[in-house]
């Protein structure tokens, strides 16, 4: 599983990042986890407001600073949702 999160640095990108760490490790899975800091990236995903998060590619989540539960039920749920 590939997580990204899509943002340029701010502290809303790091908590987000921060929470989706959290996530992996209390569910105990295997995933890589990447940051897309390039503006030109974000925006080729279709994300207009930080922070994002990116699934297997697929964005899940735009503009909010989703906690641990929230990725934790997405990733459980196979990431395909739409949370935006």
């Amino acid at each position: 599983m590939k997580i990204e999160v899509l943002g340029v640095g701010c502290p809303k990108c790091k908590q987000l990042t921060a929470n989706a760490e959290a996530a992996v490790k209390e569910l105990n899975i295997q995933a890589e986890i990447g940051k897309v800091t390039d503006i030109d990236k974000i925006t080729e995903y279709g994300v207009m407001m930080t922070p994002g998060l990116a699934i297997d590619g697929k964005v899940v989540s735009s503009g909010k600073v989703l906690n641990k539960d929230e990725i934790k039920a997405i990733i459980l749920g196979g990431g395909c949702e739409k949370k935006i």
